[in-house]
């Protein structure tokens, strides 16, 4: 078996790791049951679930954040379909790894033992080195399990995507979490923390089972006697932990309410939820995403700068640090608070994801294709091009939707703040449009 990671773990059969192994990885779940928080995905129902009751895998791209349970899940897939488990790391390999890799699973083949090839970070494969991949997955002589923190639309090439189905992996959830710390303490004995300090530990952790086991491991090397409260939890593991009542105001209640509130117009309660989690100790830079993500999914193009300021203020926090650059993060609080709405660019954003699924790979018009060479040009690519700037008003008003496909309207503007504006120059555009092709102007 080919395995280039660094953290040479047993495959499922093979002998137990050592006692003083990482606690991360003596809790490594031995059979898919145990593989918490992607049950959409191992359950009954689950494409993992139903392809393993059948005796039979694809190739996959599983898709997620780090301490998921990605590499563990690949090697009870092996295990589940009684396949042959061979690994490999994009950070420690190459292609002569590759090349022995495929060698072995065409030896094995032959004598009608079938391969999982894991590859752990996929993303780091340069292009061809992804394509090659391509023939031994078409033939079937490896069945590819590829694992990945990015998005596989950009970190993977086409002809790849097209032979593996992306799995999505969730971020374990406070329950997830809370279940590895159980097999943690099934093992190690009581964590020494109150129940307050836990329900902090949980979410400090931001959805990474790993990280989670390695910071009580911290603790239980410490031999700490008494229980940690939250502030001494903070303190011993030099990290900032949020003070959380998960049965109240947890941080997934306080960020909802913060957001709800931004999305409300309401800047005072806004400030009052953002000041509760800063002051509990959560991590600046998390509340600063969630800003962002807001100044795109809620305000928009209702004002651009809502994005920029966020930006700024990200950029501001990180100069200054704590406590001095806080104050930009309320700047940028209020600001999105104060801001017109619209959810337009995040409706459009869904809209045309499923129009896309839906259309496949139609190819778009020939006119507006590049044409760098002789062939290209020969067979049509960028024939007839209407250049706009050379038109009237700069607008040739021509079809740039795929041949056989209607046009189609995912952006639809509201009339707040600069959308007002924006719905305007479509109006204008969208008039243009109907007198190049002679239809009523009006």
């Amino acid at each position: 078996m080919v395995d280039l990671f660094a953290d040479d773990l047993p495959a499922p059969g093979e002998p137990p790791l050592r006692e003083d192994a990482p606690l991360a990885d003596r809790l490594r779940p031995a059979t898919l049951a145990d593989v918490v928080g992607q049950e959409h995905l191992t359950g009954p129902e689950g494409a993992i679930g139903r392809m393993v009751a059948a005796g039979r895998l694809s190739s996959m791209i599983l898709w997620g954040p780090p301490g998921t349970g990605k590499t563990s899940m690949a090697r009870l897939l092996a295990a589940a379909v009684g396949m042959r488990f061979a690994a490999v790391s994009a950070v420690f390999s190459g292609v002569a790894d590759l090349k022995k890799v495929f060698a072995e699973a065409e030896t094995m083949a032959r004598a009608g033992q079938r391969t999982l090839l894991f590859v752990d970070e996929i993303h780091r494969f340069n292009r061809a080195q992804q394509d090659g991949f391509l023939p031994y997955v078409e033939r079937g002589t490896v069945t590819l399990v590829g694992a990945t923190t990015e998005n596989p639309s950009f970190a993977l090439n086409a002809a790849l995507l097209s032979r593996a189905q992306v799995l999505i992996l969730h971020r374990l959830d406070a329950a997830a979490l809370e279940q590895l710390l159980e097999r943690g303490e099934a093992l190690e004995g009581p964590l020494p923390l109150t129940a307050d300090a836990r329900a902090a530990l949980v979410a400090s952790a931001d959805g990474d089972g790993r990280f989670l086991l390695n910071q009580a491991e911290t603790l239980y090397n410490a031999k700490i006697e008494e229980p940690l409260d939250p502030g001494a939890l903070g303190k011993f593991l030099q990290r900032r932990v949020a003070v959380y009542d998960k049965d109240r105001d947890g941080h997934y209640n306080l960020i909802s309410a913060l957001h709800k509130a931004l999305r409300g117009s309401d800047p005072q309660a806004a400030l009052y939820y953002m000041a509760r989690m800063l002051t509990a100790g959560e991590e600046p830079l998390y509340v600063l995403r969630r800003l962002v993500r807001f100044a795109s999914e809620d305000v928009g193009l209702a004002d651009p700068q809502a994005l920029v300021q966020c930006l700024a203020a990200k950029d501001a926090y990180q100069f200054l640090g704590s406590p001095e650059g806080e104050l930009a993060i309320v700047q940028a609080c209020l600001y999105l608070a104060s801001a017109p709405k619209s959810n337009a660019a995040y409706v459009a954003q869904k809209e045309a994801w499923k129009s896309a699924r839906e259309t496949g790979s139609l190819a778009p018009p020939a006119d507006i294709l590049n044409a760098p060479t002789k062939l290209m040009k020969d067979i049509g690519y960028g024939a007839n091009y209407a250049y706009d700037h050379h038109a009237e008003d700069g607008f040739s008003g021509a079809d740039y939707w795929p041949e056989g496909m209607e046009p189609q309207t995912y952006y639809r503007p509201v009339e707040r703040g600069f959308e007002r504006e924006v719905l305007k120059r479509l109006e204008w555009w969208e008039k243009k449009r109907r007198e190049r092709r002679g239809e009523d102007g009006a």
